[in-house]
């Protein structure tokens, strides 16, 4: 084949559509479009998705506060000395937190008359302490944590 055979061949014109034409390359304006949609509908479930984590941090935020408020009030009350019947309260975190804490006698549910009795004339007895945390919740209302102990202490203690 002569060098001018072979040019005229790759000068020669083909229709589109025809087999070994490369077509139109790029985008057309409806692909762009449905890729744009696709972009924002990921865009917006991410944007709820980090919305809903930062609320859930806040939430798991004041309820640890809550429970060091109580802890804290707790460990106060039951290490008092002598323990006597006695109700406190205060507020923490600039009033966002409520605590109150309660010492009174505690008697057990389970225990028969005799054992009663018997307790009745030791110069020692149980005390249950008490302390709960008031707190708001992320909802618009308000939570309540409480912790109790058991401590042992003089009957008449005043």
């Amino acid at each position: 084949m002569s060098r001018f055979s072979t040019e005229r061949a790759l000068l020669r014109r083909v229709a589109p559509g025809e087999r070994g034409v490369p077509r139109p390359r790029g985008f057309s304006l409806l692909e762009v479009l449905v890729a744009f949609v696709i972009l924002s509908l990921v865009g917006t479930a991410l944007f709820r998705l980090f919305s809903g984590a930062l609320a859930n941090v806040s939430a798991a935020d004041e309820y640890t506060r809550a429970v060091l408020v109580a802890e804290s009030a707790l460990a106060s009350a039951a290490s008092t000395q002598p323990l006597i019947e006695a109700t406190e309260g205060g507020t923490a975190d600039d009033g966002r937190l409520q605590w109150t804490t309660r010492v009174a006698p505690y008697t057990p549910t389970d225990i028969g008359p005799d054992l009663e009795r018997t307790t009745e004339a030791m110069p020692m007895r149980l005390y249950r302490v008490t302390a709960e945390v008031t707190f708001p919740s992320p909802s618009g209302g308000t939570r309540t944590y409480a912790l109790a102990t058991t401590r042992i202490g003089p009957r008449d203690a005043k």
